[in-house]
């Protein structure tokens, strides 16, 4: 699986335009073969912050979508960025869930036998 996102600082002007573009982008995406999920999220803690989050299942999936109409229009909202955008493409081979906390809080010598 390929993890993508792009987290973007945009001018308080443009944040509403930028979020409306990538939310019907990732309507689309979603749809697309190969891609798992698609979400866009707007920063509580940074109000002209949003980021789009793509889980894809390979590189190929990936790469076609990279040259889609869909993500030109993802890149012109990155222009509209006040600063460089955080980019990001994670390989990921296996992915857990709450056992993984459920396996950090049990304290030792006391899992189920």
């Amino acid at each position: 699986m390929i993890h993508a996102t792009i987290r973007m600082k945009i001018p308080a002007q443009k944040v509403r335009e930028g979020v409306e573009i990538l939310r019907s982008v990732a309507e689309r995406t979603r749809v697309q073969p190969g891609c798992i999920d698609c979400r866009i999220y707007h920063d509580a803690q940074e109000e002209n912050v949003i980021m789009i989050d793509e889980l894809w299942r390979s590189q190929e999936d990936l790469d076609q979508h990279l040259r889609s109409s869909d993500y030109h229009e993802v890149l012109l909202v990155v222009e509209m960025a006040e600063e460089n955008p955080e980019i990001k493409f994670a390989e990921t081979s296996q992915s857990t869930g709450v056992e993984t906390i459920e396996k950090a809080r049990t304290p030792i010598g006391s899992g189920s036998q």
